[in-house]
């Protein structure tokens, strides 16, 4: 096998994937945000010219001497992805995960986890076949990372999660620890029943289990007394001024709390008062409006412009 030179197309994704970073800390906008812009941007390019997955993948091979140049393939592997449904589901788990995490400990942090344990996860994966030249692409065994460094950080924290109930989706908070232990175990079982048959599916799971651990281990080394301290105090979130919620986004609660009829609006109506991230508050805010009807004739109310009517004009109010 030949030393791979990359394209001009494949150094376009490089600074891409660069630029990203540079405009996360220029902006001040959340690492989370701009990689989940940049790996789709670079899947579109990778449906039009696939051959950048072959250039950019990472492949075991290149730990050895003979391919060191093509070492920079553990960071560019990160942002591409092979299909839909691959980029999707980790973009979904990255959004809520990455988005809490990254407000609790800063972007530096964050990035440097990122980035660690996406290697490390790659690195993992390797031991199966160092000799392999088969790319390895996606950016979940960084995800997987940046999990394990939040349960072992803030391991009481939640988060809102994406849980599909047959044809629809359905967000629910978990704490961190939860969603962490149940994917970790799933993991591991796999791993291990893959060693045992010497049957590996497409799946990179050995780096799922590499970016999880090292996740825990680097942020027991760079994040936890900071860890420590807020489980010995309160449990209240750390949040960045990119994502607090600005004064002219506030909402007037006791007009919704109107509509709020049933136990489950009135639980969900409280989330959203005491959620302090907007995009979270958003979500949340958007799934009321979903539910709640009219109380005079029962149908679904409209929503637009922090308006709400009812079709039959029985009633009208903004929040």
């Amino acid at each position: 096998m030949e030393i791979i030179i990359p394209s001009m197309l494949s150094l376009i994704c490089i600074c891409i994937m660069i630029g990203a970073i540079i405009i996360a800390f220029a902006k001040k906008i959340l690492i989370t945000y701009v990689f989940i812009a940049s790996n789709f941007i670079i899947f579109i390019i990778t449906l039009i010219q696939p051959y950048i997955i072959g250039e950019l993948g990472f492949r075991p091979i290149y730990l050895s001497l003979e391919y060191l140049p093509q070492i920079y393939t553990l960071f560019t592997s990160m942002f591409i992805h092979g299909g839909f449904a691959h980029i999707i589901g980790n973009m979904i788990v990255f959004l809520f995960m990455g988005m809490a995490f990254e407000q609790r400990i800063g972007r530096a942090n964050f990035l440097a986890i990122y980035i660690s344990t996406g290697i490390c996860a790659s690195i993992a994966h390797s031991f199966i076949d160092l000799n392999s030249t088969i790319p390895l692409i996606g950016a979940s065994g960084a995800i997987f990372g940046i999990m394990g460094a939040f349960a072992y950080s803030y391991p009481k924290d939640e988060v809102l999660m994406p849980i599909p109930l047959g044809i629809i989706m359905v967000f629910r908070r978990i704490k961190v620890m939860y969603a962490v232990v149940l994917f970790g175990v799933l993991e591991t079982v796999i791993v291990f029943y893959e060693a045992q048959t010497g049957s590996y599916s497409d799946t990179a799971h050995l780096a799922h289990v590499g970016g999880l651990l090292s996740g825990v281990v680097i942020a027991a080394m760079l994040i936890g007394k900071q860890g420590e301290k807020t489980k010995q105090g309160k449990q209240t979130a750390i949040y960045y001024d990119s994502t607090q919620i600005p004064k002219n986004k506030k909402i007037d609660f006791k007009v919704l709390k109107k509509l709020a009829i049933t136990p489950e609006l009135r639980e969900m109506l409280n989330k959203i008062e005491n959620e302090t991230v907007m995009q979270v508050r958003d979500i949340w805010l958007e799934h009321f409006f979903e539910k709640i009807t009219c109380p005079i004739c029962g149908k679904n109310l409209e929503h637009k412009n922090r308006k709400i009517w009812c079709r039959d004009e029985h009633i009208k109010m903004e929040y």
